[in-house]
Parts: structure tokens; C-alpha cells; sequence
């Protein structure tokens, strides 16, 4: 096994899937309101396609993998997925981002089959606002979902993508809810992926007022260290049985400590989220050499953060932002 870096000595030990670009909901911050076209199924990963990525991704260090989407328990075979890499030696964390409204019919097989912890998607806990913001949700689905990955034991985190004017009102919600609910809640910048820069602009919340925030309502908090792979902050309120973490790659670049590569459903790897950059590494996945080789082309070209880029001109093959929206690069 040769662990991977890349150009700035950042070791990379975590790798996020996506199974799916389908879901059923259309999130402001994800799609277009009229949708996308998916992809075709054969343009797909298939099952022994990601299990032998994994595999490949073993023997270079990897031993962390997210599932993401689209909504990746809308695919019928998920569950195998979950199965045949928690029995791939050298995986030792699997977990999965979800919209949570398959979570509580779905989450006992998963969890008996291998999968440790999940991050649900949840802006608001306004019936009336999530079903605007996901464009027809039904927020008592994930409500239940949240329930049920906390009866099986999974560790939960909550995605709390804060936008202006739409639940930046709820953020004193959010921090409260985690005084009687052992999950953690991370709150999230709306980032300008996947959105014209006025609409993203219109909703951009800068994160550091969530301190403002606990200091205007008296919240005394800590900070902790959690178990995770994500750029989080984490902090705890006293007493509290939950956390909550700050995610604000726009305000403050998390980027300096990035570990993470992306596939998407198609078979592409994006070493950095925001940037047009990824090269086809499906057609590689049964030869280890050359998936290897692609890999680390990929690395060798990552920004040090997403604002350099274009200052390292040389470096990046594609000086523009991704084209691609959030479902389909698997967040």
C-alpha cells in the first residue's frame, strides 16, 4: 500500500462516491427548479464498478468512504454496495449523505449491512419552508428518518444550508435542538456552485454570525473535537447532548486541510469541488496501474483552495467553476 498525496504533502485518506445523480427532490442550493436531465443508466457506476474502486482506493491509503448522490437510497442496490465494501479489509468508516426520506423504511439494512453514520439534509424545521426549499418535501419523512438513524445507533449529522432571508431565522432553533438530541448539527454557507452569481449572492449568510448569535442569546459553548471527515468546526453548547459545527468555505476556506477526492455517478474524479477541473476514470477501474496513474494526474493538480486557482493558472486545466450542479457531483 503507497498512501497518496498531492503537490502540497496533503495526504489523502478519504474518498466520496456518488451512486446517483437521481433524487426526488430539487433543492434551491442543488438544482435547477425544473430539474436535470439524469444521466442515462449505463452512464452510471455500476455495482462492481465501485466496489473495485474502493478496492483500488484501499491499496492507495483510502479508508474512509461517503456514498452521496443525487439521493444515493433511491438506488435498488444500495444496500449490496454497503454490504460488499464494509467487507473490503481496510475500509474502517462508512457513511452516507442523505435526503433522509428513505431513512426510515431503509435504515436497518443499511446499518446491518455496514453503514456507520449519516449526514440528512435539513434547512429548516418548517413543514411550509421545507417544502419550498426542496421544491415539494415532506418534511415529517425526514423527521422520521432522523428518528430511525437514531434508534439503530447511527451517528447523525444535520446539513443546515443557511440562506438569507429564507431560514437564517432558525439558526437559534438549530443550536437549541441540539440541547435534547445527540446529533450534530452543521450549518453550511450556500456556495456559488451550480447558480447564477446574482441569485447566489441574494442568499449568501456568512456563517461567523452563528457566534454573534450564541453571544446575543447567552449560549456558552466549547469547542470539541468530533469524529468525522468533514472541514466542520465543532462546538458544544454546555450540557447539551448534541454539538454543532460551521462550515464556511466561502468566509473562511476550509480548503488548506482538504483530504477529500470526489467520483461522480459518471465516473469522473474531481480532486477540488469548486473548480471545472475532472478527468474519466471509469474506463481505468479494472486496471489499478492506470486508475492509480489518473488518480494522482488529479492530484497533481489540485489548488492548494479554491481562490488560488486561478492564480496557479498553470496548474489547472479548466480556469472556470464546474458546470456541473451539486447532485451531480455528489456533495
Amino acid at each position: 500500500m503507497k498512501p497518496i498525496y498531492d503537490q502540497y504533502n496533503r495526504l489523502h485518506d478519504y474518498v466520496r462516491i456518488s451512486v446517483t445523480d437521481r433524487c426526488p427532490l430539487r433543492c434551491v442550493y442543488c438544482m435547477p427548479e425544473g430539474g436535470l436531465p439524469f444521466f442515462p443508466d449505463d452512464r452510471v457506476l455500476s455495482q462492481d464498478d465501485i466496489v473495485q474502486m474502493v478496492k483500488n482506493f484501499v491499496d492507495m491509503g483510502i479508508t474512509k468512504v461517503r456514498f452521496t448522490g443525487g439521493e444515493p437510497l433511491v438506488r435498488s442496490d444500495f444496500v449490496d454496495i454497503i454490504q460488499r465494501v464494509s467487507n473490503i479489509d481496510g475500509v474502517t468508516d462508512i457513511s452516507a449523505t442523505t435526503n433522509g426520506l428513505l431513512l426510515a423504511r431503509k435504515g436497518k439494512a443499511l446499518k446491518d449491512a455496514g453503514l456507520q453514520r449519516v449526514n440528512i439534509s435539513l434547512d429548516t424545521f418548517d413543514a411550509d419552508k421545507y417544502k419550498k426549499i426542496t421544491r415539494g418535501g415532506r418534511i415529517q419523512d425526514v423527521l422520521d428518518g432522523i428518528a430511525a438513524a437514531g434508534d439503530l445507533g447511527l451517528f447523525v449529522k444535520l446539513n443546515v444550508v443557511v440562506m438569507k432571508n429564507q431560514n437564517d431565522n432558525e439558526i437559534i432553533d438549530f443550536l437549541n435542538y441540539t440541547r435534547d438530541h445527540n446529533v450534530n448539527i452543521r450549518f453550511i454557507e450556500f456556495m456559488p456552485i451550480g447558480n447564477q452569481h446574482d441569485e447566489w449572492e441574494q442568499s449568501y449568510y456568512n456563517l461567523d454570525r452563528v457566534f454573534d448569535i450564541c453571544k446575543k442569546n447567552g449560549i456558552e459553548y466549547e469547542h470539541i473535537n468530533l469524529r468525522g471527515n468533514g472541514p466542520s468546526e465543532n462546538y458544544q453548547i454546555k450540557g447539551a447532548k448534541g454539538s454543532f459545527g460551521v462550515i464556511h468555505p466561502v468566509s473562511n476556506k476550509f480548503c488548506e486541510n482538504c483530504s477529500r477526492l470526489r467520483i461522480t455517478a459518471d465516473g469522473y474524479v474531481k480532486a477540488c469541488l469548486y473548480w471545472d477541473e475532472e478527468l474519466y476514470v471509469r474506463d481505468a477501474i479494472y486496471d489499478p496501474k492506470k486508475f492509480r496513474a489518473i488518480i494522482q494526474k488529479a492530484l497533481d493538480n489540485k489548488p492548494l483552495n479554491h481562490e488560488m486557482a486561478l492564480d496557479n493558472a498553470d496548474n489547472i486545466i479548466n480556469k472556470a467553476p464546474t458546470w456541473r450542479h451539486m447532485s451531480q457531483i455528489g456533495g
